[in-house]
């Protein structure tokens, strides 16, 4: 049962919600003809849409109390206004979520049905982000608009989008198809990370952060492996803060996730390309295997490529494979070994059609370490290691470097080959390492 207490409270705030829609729809207009011949900072733009909107309840008061109306709380008038400016500069009720760094996930199921995950609790239910489910797709659009390299659909013919918001956050967004709005927001709580910095976080040792390292300074073509959500993004940004600034970068996304282009003091040579949608005619899609070729004209040092998941997995491998050493992507796979079946399938599907032993031969020739991070316990950590070894006939010769432990974590298995471990030393990693038996 719900009390009177409740009632009112949910009385006001839907006025709240109505005043603050009024309030929009005003300045709204206001500010874009205002802006329109203006190339102004956001925090300048920002300042006037404060200044407007302070005028519009100064309206709103003085027609109350010439018409014996209720007048706004001072603290009421304060939420309206931010309520007002996250929608115009940021992204509605979802932006006091964005703003907070404990909250690593968002899970929208309809615009009063709403999850987080945190730090330090997973499925922790939240208010609503929106007033309505029309309100919640009205968001989706205006993010949609103005998010990214270029602005992306959704409506009926589209009823799916996925964009980088200006955060770095991967957003998901899905409609019509489903019987409310859906949203899934995955932050990156990391966008400038270091392998010693997931050593503080419990990832790895420092001993295998060491020897990691020194792979990516000898060049050799990584894959990192894991489900969803285990942390391969933060895992690929950690290796290529491991790449020297004067190394030319091509990275490849579907949507600018890993945002190596942004840190100009340790990437200042960077080319980052995003694939792009078809249009409403069916037309202008760019893939991400394009993307890839594209980038292979670029004279890059190295390809990055956020994640393979179709057939941009051949010219990644091609990348690998003649000349672009030290190149990386990252793959969902449940093992190191996983990673081989995942791209033989993907390179079987692909339209050249690669027969296994094709793609064995391609993959054993390209990938040199496959890294394989899983989330236990709330934690991630790094559970495993594989060294390739070359083609025997049909199959992809490997080792295990490290192999998962009793608690997931990777111990030792049976460590690197020794050619790898002269070229690792070359690349600055210390002898001592190699010598002893290491854990992650």
């Amino acid at each position: 049962m719900y009390g009177s207490d409740d009632i009112d409270q949910a009385g006001a705030a839907e006025r709240e919600r109505k005043v603050a829609t009024a309030v929009r729809q005003k300045v709204g207009p206001e500010l874009a003809s205002w802006a329109a011949d203006k190339d102004l900072p956001v925090a300048e733009r920002e300042a006037r849409a404060r200044e407007m909107i302070a005028d519009a309840l100064a309206e709103l008061t003085r027609n109350a109390i010439a018409g014996g109306g209720e007048v706004l709380h001072r603290e009421t008038e304060a939420r309206i206004t931010e309520a007002v400016i996250n929608v115009l500069f940021g992204l509605g009720g979802l932006q006091p979520l964005l703003l907070d760094q404990s909250i690593e996930n968002i899970y929208v199921n309809g615009h009063d049905v709403v999850f987080v995950d945190t730090v330090s609790e997973k499925g922790k239910r939240v208010g609503p982000v929106a007033g309505s489910n029309e309100e919640l797709i009205d968001m989706i659009r205006l993010a949609a608009a103005r998010t990214g390299v270029e602005e992306r659909r959704f409506d009926r013919g589209s009823p799916e989008v996925n964009l980088e918001l200006a955060d770095g956050s991967r957003m998901h967004a899905i409609a019509w198809i489903t019987p409310t709005p859906a949203i899934t927001i995955r932050r990156h709580r990391f966008t400038r990370v270091r392998l010693s910095g997931l050593v503080e976080l419990g990832t790895l040792s420092s001993e295998i952060s060491a020897q990691i390292a020194a792979c990516v300074r000898a060049k050799k073509n990584i894959v990192i492996a894991g489900s969803t959500n285990a942390g391969k993004t933060t895992f690929l940004r950690a290796l290529a803060a491991e790449i020297p600034p004067n190394e030319r970068l091509i990275t490849v996304e579907d949507t600018l996730e890993l945002r190596l282009h942004s840190d100009t003091e340790g990437h200042p040579n960077v080319i980052a390309l995003q694939s792009r949608e078809p249009n409403t005619e069916g037309e202008g899609a760019i893939t991400q295997a394009q993307c890839v070729r594209a980038g292979l004209r670029m004279s890059p040092d190295r390809v990055i490529v956020g994640e393979v998941r179709g057939d941009e997995v051949l010219p990644m491998l091609g990348a690998m494979s003649q000349g672009n050493d030290g190149s990386m992507t990252t793959v969902h796979a449940n093992s190191t070994a996983g990673v081989f079946t995942r791209f033989a399938t993907y390179a079987a599907q692909s339209p050249e059609r690669l027969s296994l032993e094709a793609a064995n031969m391609l993959i054993a020739g390209a990938v040199d370490v496959v890294i394989h991070v899983a989330k236990i316990g709330g934690r991630r950590v790094l559970t495993g290691i594989r060294e390739v070894e070359g083609f025997d006939g049909t199959q992809i010769a490997s080792h295990e470097v490290l192999r998962p432990g009793p608690t997931g974590a990777a111990v030792f298995a049976h460590g690197w080959r020794t050619e790898t471990v002269q070229d690792l030393i070359d690349a600055g990693a210390d002898e001592a390492l190699f010598t002893r038996g290491w854990a992650a």
